[in-house]
Order: structure tokens, then C-alpha cells, then sequence
């Protein structure tokens, strides 16, 4: 009697069964959710360097600046995993965005906070964990915010900027006083309480995004805000563990490293697993303009003239080498820092804003990739010489960071996302979140049984 109606698995095909006859069916259908998993993995790899790379680099100048050229190269980087050509368009606009959101988390003072979590008591050094959580959040919501909103904005549902910078003004004004002047919440006394006010921000974005219905931007914002809380506070207890352990290596370098890297998969994460619109969208020149000399020119000249002071070049070559021609040594890197920033300057605005308008050409993905290569490279040798370490081997780290960039190199083109959209789900953010509250508290109680007195180790709570 014949087969009818039924099928067989063979090896990787399918046997239909119809009648006398029969439909040999591949299972590359099977393959697929695997496929793109592995693509994400590799998506949330390469945007977790870049901004790890470009964030442990920051800890070399700290501050907004710092911070923002980070965030920029973070932003970037997505662009050119995701190699969606509607975005290329406003490539610039968005590594801008993204370095506004992060770069602005720079005013929050955080040593203290770090210190707390180098005590021995549990209830201080749990709090220094979570609040470490709360700062590399803000760093992220920010920044994944307004670049998720950047992303989404559209001739047809373009983001209302002017009434969004005044919200967050408003927001940080507001939330400042509240939460300081009247009610005294105090994170990390008696130092800067800035935090307050980059949460007043934050929370006017999050109500801008509720009221015009920005889905995918929050989901962005809150992912991007996970990856930071997380890694801030991960790469402190590493910082501990490192310190511990005696090995002579800069973990207060790992520390950046980690929130940054979280955060840029986070922000990875989130961009990946949304849903964007498809834009038609070309930015003003003027508009390209001032984004590309933003970037170039006005963060890192900011950097150069706050992080290249004479004494600290000085102190810093005296401290390996008492014999060095200091004060020569001394020019030279802070000239040829600055010309680097006006060389790079240059080049980017005749090539991606003059030669482009003259000649009408569009944005593409090399001349992207080379920006952003360039960015980080010139960010790279930032760090090698306000260290010094091109005279001495003793930061290891800052050879890492060469590695990174040449790996990064390599991955970068070959790197595509698939996109998926998982929606808003609050319940399943909620669980997440008081998972990884607990995982501090564990995190908390190895880090108090592993060492005594630590130096550095702060107390909040008497």
C-alpha cells in the first residue's frame, strides 16, 4: 500500500510523502534562528570592543570630553555593524548623538563610589555596587536615548530637538533640586551630586519617548542602560579581584573597559532587536558640517587643552625616567597632539562635507569605516602620549588598546546584524533587573571575603 500523506526525517532533509510519490525538502529553515544568533553574537562582540576600547582610553582624560569622543566612536561603530545604507546618511548625526548621551554623564563624580566598594563592611560595599549600577545606567539611557531617537526620527515623524534639550534642562534643574536640596539624597558626599541631575534628564527623555511614542529608542535606551549599570559595577568588583590578586597590571583601566563594553553591546543589543523605520532622510550639509567638526575638532581640541597640561607630561616622563629630556619631550607631544586634531580636522571636513557637496556624493560605508578608524586611531594615540608609553613599556594597557583597534580591523567589515523586534516587555525587564541586583549582592559577598583593609576603601554608612 502506498505512503500517503505523511513525512520522514532523513540526515538534514525532509521525505513528504504524496501518493506514489515523493518531495526531498532541505532543513536550511532549521538553521536559521541559529544563524542569526550568531550573527548577534558577533554584532554585540564588535560594538562592545569599539566602545570598550574607546572607553578604557577615556579613563586617560575623564570628564565629559572624554566621555563624549568614547561615546561617538560607540555610536559609530553600530552604524557600520548594522550596514543599513538609509543610515549612512546621517552617520555623523549619529555618533554625535551618542556622544552628547554619554558624553553628559561625564559630570557625575564617581570615586567615592568606587572606593565604597573597596570596603569590608557588606551594607557599604553592596551600596557601592548598585550605585556604581545607577551611574553607568545614566552614562547608557542617555546615550542609547538619544541615539535610538536619532535613528527613529523621520521627515514624517522627525524628533522635536529644541523642545527635547529644554524637557531635559528642565528635568535636571528640577529633579537637582529635589532630590539634593530638599530631600538630601546624598550618593557620594560631600563631592559633586551631579547624578541627580543627569536622572532629571533622563527621565524628561523617557517622557518625551512615552509621549511621541518612541518604542524602539526606549527599548534601545533601557538595553544600553542595563549594559552600563552592569558593566560599571562587574568591572569594579574585577578592579577588587585585580588588586587582590597582586598582579601589577592597571585594573582601574579593566573597570572602564567593562562599562564600556556593556554598554556598547547593550546599545548594540537594543538597536538589533527593534524595529526602525526606512528613511529617505539627508541631514542639511550645514547640519553634517557641524557634526563633523564637533567631532573632529571641538572634543578633541577640549581633550588636548585640558589633558596635555605641561606638569602632568612633566611629573609623568620623571616618573620612569629621571634623566629624559623632559622639558623637550614635553613640546614635542603636546604639538604634535594638536596637530593631529587640526590634520584630522581638516581631512574630515574636505573630504566628508567639501568634496562631498561639490561633487553631490552620498555617504558609503568605507568612507564611514575610515572615519571611524581614523577617530579611534587618533584617540589611540592620544592615550600613547599622555602616558608616555611610547618611551617606556610600564602601561601594558595601552598597547591592548593598539590590539583591540587592529582586531576590530579585522571584524568590523565582515560583521553584519539581523534585525529582529522583540517589542516592549516590562515584566521580563523587571526580572532581569532583580536578577542582576542579586548578583551584586553575591558579587558583594566574594569581594568582602577575599581581603582585608583595601586602600582607597571608603565608607557611606558608619
Amino acid at each position: 500500500m502506498a505512503n500517503s500523506g505523511h513525512f520522514r526525517l532523513t540526515g538534514d532533509r525532509i521525505i513528504v510523502f504524496f501518493g506514489d510519490d515523493s518531495v526531498l525538502i532541505p532543513q536550511t529553515h532549521s538553521r536559521i534562528p541559529f544563524m542569526n544568533n550568531r550573527q548577534l553574537l558577533y554584532a554585540l562582540l564588535v560594538a562592545g570592543m569599539s566602545l570598550g576600547t574607546a572607553w578604557a582610553i577615556r579613563g586617560q582624560f575623564g570628564h565629559e570630553q572624554g566621555a563624549a569622543w568614547a561615546g561617538g566612536i560607540g555610536g559609530l561603530s553600530i552604524v557600520l555593524i548594522a550596514k543599513r545604507k538609509d543610515w549612512y546618511a546621517k552617520a555623523f548625526q549619529l555618533a554625535l548623538a551618542s556622544a552628547a548621551g554619554w558624553g553628559v554623564g561625564g559630570i557625575i563624580s564617581y570615586g567615592k563610589v568606587v572606593g565604597f566598594a573597596r570596603g569590608l563592611e557588606f551594607g557599604n560595599v553592596y551600596y557601592g555596587f548598585l550605585m556604581l549600577a545607577v551611574i553607568g545606567g545614566l552614562f547608557g539611557l542617555m546615550g542609547g536615548g538619544l541615539f535610538g531617537l536619532t535613528l527613529a526620527s523621520t521627515r514624517e515623524k522627525p524628533v522635536l530637538w529644541p523642545q527635547l534639550i529644554t524637557e531635559m534642562t528642565a528635568g535636571a534643574i528640577i529633579f537637582y533640586y529635589l532630590l539634593i536640596e530638599q530631600l538630601g539624597w546624598l550618593m557620594t558626599p560631600p563631592r559633586s551630586e551631579a547624578w541627580a541631575a543627569c536622572f532629571g534628564m533622563t527621565v524628561a527623555l523617557f517622557w518625551y519617548m512615552i509621549r511621541h511614542e518612541q518604542r524602539s529608542s526606549m527599548r534601545l535606551a533601557v538595553f544600553a542602560g542595563l549594559g552600563g549599570g552592569f558593566g560599571f559595577a562587574f568591572g569594579n568588583f574585577l578592579q577588587v579581584m585585580g588588586n587582590v590578586s597582586g598582579i601589577h597590571f592597571n585594573f582601574w583601566n579593566v573597570m572602564e573597559y567593562s562599562i564600556g563594553f556593556f554598554g556598547g553591546a547593550g546599545m548594540a543589543y537594543g538597536t538589533f532587536t527593534s524595529e526602525w523605520p526606512t528613511s529617505a532622510y539627508e541631514p542639511a550639509p550645514r547640519n553634517r558640517l557641524a557634526a563633523i567638526v564637533i567631532l573632529t575638532l571641538i572634543i578633541p581640541f577640549v581633550v588636548w587643552d585640558q589633558s596635555f597640561e605641561t606638569k602632568r607630561l612633566v611629573d609623568t616622563i620623571q616618573g620612569f625616567n629621571t634623566l629624559a629630556d623632559t622639558a623637550g619631550i614635553t613640546v614635542a607631544v603636546q604639538w604634535t597632539a594638536l596637530l593631529l586634531v587640526v590634520a584630522l580636522a581638516g581631512y574630515a571636513i574636505r573630504r566628508y562635507y567639501i568634496s562631498a557637496k561639490t561633487l553631490g556624493t552620498d555617504l558609503e560605508y568605507n568612507g564611514i569605516q575610515l572615519f571611524f578608524f581614523l577617530n579611534l586611531g587618533l584617540y589611540t594615540i592620544f592615550s600613547i602620549l599622555i602616558t608616555a608609553a611610547f618611551m617606556s613599556l610600564y602601561r601594558i594597557e595601552q598597547y591592548l588598546y593598539i590590539l583591540n583597534v587592529v582586531i576590530l580591523g579585522f571584524l568590523m567589515k565582515k560583521t553584519q546584524a539581523s534585525f529582529s523586534n522583540r517589542g516592549l516587555n516590562i515584566s521580563r525587564w523587571a526580572i532581569n533587573f532583580a536578577f542582576i541586583i542579586a548578583i551584586f549582592a553575591i558579587l558583594t559577598a566574594v569581594a568582602i571575603s577575599t581581603h582585608g583593609e583595601l586602600n582607597g576603601a571608603n565608607r557611606r554608612f558608619e
